[in-house]
């Protein structure tokens, strides 16, 4: 794959994120996903994030890893760059199984497509939902079917350079420390948060890991109940750099959209020089 041209970033580019109730087909996953990119389009995005999982939800988690699909092609790898060249838009699409080999636990990964279909960045999910929730009789062990990445990947994008994550990688800061010492001026976040730690810890974390990092967060989430019964909390939401919500999406499906404006955040660095006041502890 070629390298990607450095693409100088206007100061002020609208991005969209986009939230969906996926089920376990995955064709209709991906019509349901590109008809909400052509709303993204539409609002003069451009750059638009999907959600975690956007392309299935599956009951078991052999169904999602048999349609795991080889690095650089498959139907969903081929859905997303055909969108990207038609609507002439960046998508960064929330998390697709990528095939590590026969047998072996696939790579949750979040692919960035350029405006003209290439494909620009992937970053595989490095925190995996390992977890039993509190009083709930739900357990989540991603690391059965999943391997965790293990680099820090931004990208440059219309809006910016763009640090990348996946869903439980939230609660983790140092690893937005590390994209933000990279350079990142905005985060992505696709998600299917569960609705009871939605509820509890969604908002305060987006907000978190904005004003700790001056940086925009697009978080990009599932919603609703799907075939195996999970229910997702939703809530996709846009903040600033000042931890500020320019639009949110409590339920249902739809877009968000909002302006990266980076000469405000490139002046609030300035006058609020948090970042610079960092210190190493031993």
């Amino acid at each position: 794959m070629s390298a990607m041209p450095t693409i100088p970033a206007p100061q002020a580019c609208k991005v969209a994120a986009v939230q969906m109730c996926s089920g376990d087909g995955r064709d209709a996953n991906l019509a349901t996903a590109g008809r909400l990119l052509q709303e993204a389009a539409r609002q003069g995005a451009r750059v638009a994030v999907l959600p975690e999982n956007f392309s299935m939800m599956a009951q078991r988690d052999a169904d999602r890893r048999a349609l795991a699909e080889p690095d650089g092609a498959g139907p969903v790898q081929d859905f997303l760059a055909r969108m990207a060249a038609q609507l002439k838009l960046w998508i960064v699409a929330g998390s697709v199984p990528i095939a590590n080999g026969a047998g072996e636990r696939s790579a949750q990964s979040c692919l960035v497509y350029a405006a003209d279909g290439r494909r620009a960045a992937r970053y595989d999910k490095i925190h995996l939902f390992d977890v039993e929730l509190p009083d709930r009789a739900e357990s989540y062990r991603e690391s059965a079917h999943m391997a965790p990445g293990n680099q820090v990947v931004t990208v440059d994008t219309p809006a910016g350079k763009l640090g990348l994550s996946i869903c439980y990688d939230l609660r983790f800061p140092e690893l937005y420390r590390r994209l933000q010492a990279a350079g990142a001026q905005w985060l992505v976040v696709p998600a299917a948060f569960t609705a009871p730690t939605g509820e509890a810890h969604w908002e305060p974390l987006l907000r978190a890991r904005a004003i700790e990092n001056l940086c925009y967060v697009v978080a990009s989430a599932q919603y609703g109940v799907h075939p195996n019964g999970r229910r997702t909390w939703g809530h996709s939401m846009i903040v600033d750099y000042w931890g500020r919500i320019l639009a949110a999406l409590p339920d249902g499906e739809g877009v968000i959209s909002a302006t990266i404006d980076l000469a405000a955040q490139a002046e609030a660095r300035v006058k609020f020089p948090a970042l610079s006041h960092r210190v190493e502890y031993l």
